[in-house]
């Protein structure tokens, strides 16, 4: 049987359309997930709606007492209580709680608080940059680093007799870990009186002192400080190293951004009037000619 040529159009048409639309489906299952889709309504309180957003940013406020739960409890949790705060304040609202002096003051704060913490973070967080750090860590590295540090053992005890009796000890051979696990009040007693590396300024000064101009592997004669009296031995010496960037950029980024914020807000403090009614005026104190100086006057009570 021959197929007339109006068939085979139509049945061009008919593969032409199948393609269509598989590449239709295949278009709109690629396409990113709707805003709803990504953010679905988790229930209902007498018609208003609680989201996943929601549910994480109640997460975010209730934060420590949350901690310990897996995330199926933590979501149960979270979702039980915002449900709850719907119906009371919906029941709040109904007495008009949000009319009272104390609740309008209370609100204003917390607005307040929060523009104030948003934009902080914003700053702080542009402020945050890789130079930025790395500027910071190069400053600092510069100081620290050639500094002299010192990695020494020490005894201590209450009386300049005991000092002397251990280092009597120690002449003989005595081993210097063991004394001090022995005989030792320090804390560190139990690690052999080990204080690890040091630096001149971490130390009170007469124990810096001495233990700076020891040589590595000499012990010192008994040096007298505010704690009682020490046996010193000098374990070893070197120039201080900064840490690597990556070890300590938590605590740079935590520098960068509060420096960055204090900034913002001494600049926005420069700009503005602020006026303390809460200060003492010029007026002559009773007892004094000249003006009380309103920056030294107390607060009033």
């Amino acid at each position: 049987m021959t197929t007339s040529s109006s068939d085979a159009k139509r049945g061009a048409h008919v593969r032409f359309a199948a393609a269509t639309c598989v590449l239709a489906i295949s278009l709109f299952a690629s396409l990113p997930l709707r805003a709803e889709d990504a953010n679905p309504v988790l229930a209902k309180v007498n018609g208003a709606e609680i989201r996943q957003s929601d549910v994480a940013l109640a997460e975010e406020e209730l934060g420590p007492s949350l901690a310990q739960m897996d995330p199926a409890t933590k979501k149960e949790n979270v979702l039980a209580f915002l449900i709850d705060m719907k119906i009371v304040a919906k029941a709040a609202e109904d007495k008009k709680i949000e009319d009272r002096p104390d609740f309008k003051a209370r609100l204003s704060f917390a607005r307040n608080r929060l523009l104030m913490d948003n934009l902080l973070a914003a700053e702080g967080k542009a402020a945050t940059t890789d130079d930025a750090m790395k500027k910071v860590y190069d400053e600092a590295a510069k100081q620290i680093s050639g500094e002299q540090e010192v990695h020494a053992r020490h005894i201590l005890v209450e009386s300049e007799d005991e000092a002397k009796a251990i280092k009597a000890e120690l002449t003989k051979g005595a081993d210097f870990a063991e004394l001090a696990k022995k005989k030792s009040k320090d804390p560190g007693a139990a690690d052999g009186g080990d204080l690890g590396f040091f630096t001149k300024d971490q130390m009170v000064p007469e124990f810096s002192a001495v233990a700076f101009a020891l040589e590595p592997g000499k012990i010192s004669d008994p040096v007298k400080s505010q704690f009682g009296w020490h046996i010193i031995k000098v374990e070893e010496k070197r120039n201080r190293q900064a840490p690597d960037f990556a070890q300590v950029k938590p605590q740079i980024e935590t520098y960068v951004t509060r420096k960055a914020q204090a900034e913002y807000v001494a600049k926005l403090r420069e700009a503005a009037k602020v006026e303390r009614m809460d200060q003492a005026s010029n007026t002559p104190a009773p007892d004094a000619a000249k003006p009380v100086d309103s920056k030294m006057a107390p607060a009033k009570k």
